[in-house]
């Protein structure tokens, strides 16, 4: 938040290493870490470098927490606002949609996630019909 993006990646870098050597490459922590650094690649437009770990991210959290996962569904909406501001439109509703029903199912009477989720799914869709018109 400060602008320091050099020290934060070092950070990140460091805390995944950490992450990877006590708890193993496959645990939620380390996919945290991978999906936080990703998002600081994605604040400096650095997309192609922000996907892999993105996806890997996504990959650790399935795995360790299972497919319905409010995790899973927060690296779901991470990769499709990546995808968004790639203009991948065709690749990113498909993860809004499915980080959305994650939600709807394990927070059934509403999250302050899922509404942010879905503001943003909302977004693009304006987007996308803007740009159709």
């Amino acid at each position: 938040m400060q602008g320091q993006y050099e020290k934060a990646k070092q950070l990140f870098k460091r805390s995944i290493k950490i992450c990877e050597k006590i708890l193993g490459k496959e645990h939620p922590y380390v996919a945290a870490n991978l999906n936080n650094l990703a998002r600081l690649y994605e604040a400096q437009g650095r997309y192609e470098e922000a996907e892999p770990l993105s996806k890997r991210a996504l990959e650790i959290s399935e795995k360790a927490l299972g497919k319905d996962h409010p995790n899973v569904a927060i690296t779901l909406w991470g990769l499709a606002i990546l995808y968004k501001y790639q203009g991948k439109y065709t690749e990113a509703p498909p993860l809004y949609e499915r980080a959305i029903s994650i939600m709807k199912k394990k927070f059934p009477s509403g999250h302050p996630d899922l509404d942010r989720i879905q503001a943003s799914y909302d977004d693009l869709k304006q987007l996308l019909n803007n740009w159709w018109h």
